[in-house]
């Protein structure tokens, strides 16, 4: 495991230029599953204003470490932290500081892309109205497919119905994508590259895993290395 610093900034500082500490901590992390061991004695920090991308090879444990930072699963061994506090202690507010996008939709096929976003939305703590939902969805190159069943919709609209959510998830201060880029043609990723700098610069964080080449290198971020 190797984590890298690449940014040209102040590591203490976020990009106002006001100091910050870690808000995201992984404090000696350990995952077993299947009694394989993925990973262990795991420790890194996020602070605002920083993606971490998750980089290795199919089964490292990419998804199950995004797990563990999104409290879906439990660690092994160690702790994850959320602005100092183990994430056990405060199920109702970390709710509402995540946003968690999996690397399937997870739509409802019966279900229109704004039923969908309302229902995710709401379940995910941060209930929308639906004139919101619906510029959200226009915002995702989904304008005239709004009420159209998601059964319908190609791979890639269903991949932006759901990422449509983090348009309207501007007060989650922690982002967190698996393989966000599958299924995205060059406009769309060129949208989702402009929703994480925006994301980055109000002060927020962002851990995704991507096989694809991302357009953020220039942003203050971290790789890790599994």
């Amino acid at each position: 495991m190797r984590i890298s610093r690449h940014t040209g900034e102040n590591p203490d500082a976020s990009p106002r230029g006001l100091p910050v500490s870690a808000a995201l901590a992984l404090n000696g992390v350990a995952c077993v599953r299947g009694g394989r061991t993925l990973f262990s004695g795991l420790n890194l920090q996020l602070p605002g204003g920083r993606l971490l991308r998750v980089a290795g090879a199919n089964g490292a444990g990419k998804t199950s470490l995004l797990r563990l930072v999104c409290g879906l699963l439990s660690p092994t061994e160690g702790q994850v932290l959320w602005r100092g506090q183990p994430l056990a202690t405060q199920r109702e507010q970390w709710g509402r500081d995540l946003v968690y996008v999996g690397h399937a939709a997870a739509l409802k096929d019966d279900l229109s892309p704004l039923d969908n976003l309302l229902t995710a939305c709401t379940l995910g703590g941060q209930p929308a109205d639906q004139v919101s939902a619906l510029q959200a969805l226009a915002d995702a190159g989904l304008r005239g497919f709004e009420r159209t069943p998601a059964r319908r919709l190609s791979q890639g609209q269903h991949r932006r119905c759901g990422l449509a959510r983090l348009v309207l998830a501007r007060t989650a201060p922690l982002w967190v994508l698996d393989e966000p880029f599958n299924a995205l043609d060059t406009a769309a990723t060129t949208w989702l590259e402009g929703l994480i700098r925006a994301q980055l610069l109000r002060g927020g964080s962002v851990v995704l895993t991507s096989h694809q080449g991302v357009a953020l290198d220039d942003t203050p971020h971290q790789v890790f290395n599994l």
